[in-house]
């Protein structure tokens, strides 16, 4: 079971950027994004039902991020638009083997984490 998350890089305030995360050995119930700032905690973001029906976001991307999946890819995508220098960090892919039901906003409620993907946003 691997997740190989992509599309970070370097990007100016205003700016867009798309996150991928490719799963591969399995399908997946929900899945998710997470992200950890030098010196932070990892903090959630966005996630999703198995289904795609169901998303939920952190507060401080409501509006401007965009999780979605494409399940006939086992793959997780995270839109990023309008971003701000306080959205850098290294964001995480994540996804939970089995459940259904409302995605959860807690690491805890995932079993496999992708390596991460650099997202630096100058001001």
């Amino acid at each position: 079971v691997q997740l190989q998350a992509s599309g970070g890089g370097l990007v100016q305030a205003g700016g867009s950027l798309r996150l991928s995360c490719a799963a591969s050995g399995r399908t997946f119930a929900a899945m998710g994004w997470f992200r950890q700032a030098p010196g932070k905690e990892r903090e959630f973001v966005a996630a999703i039902s198995g289904s795609g029906s169901d998303t939920r976001y952190a507060e401080s991307v409501k509006g401007r991020f965009t999780i979605f999946r494409d399940n006939a890819e086992n793959a997780v995508y995270l839109q990023m638009n309008s971003l701000k220098p306080e959205d850098t960090a290294v964001y995480y892919c994540a996804a939970r083997r089995i459940g259904s039901g409302f995605p959860s906003n807690t690491p805890s409620g995932y079993n496999y984490w992708g390596q991460g993907t650099q997202v630096t946003v100058s001001s």
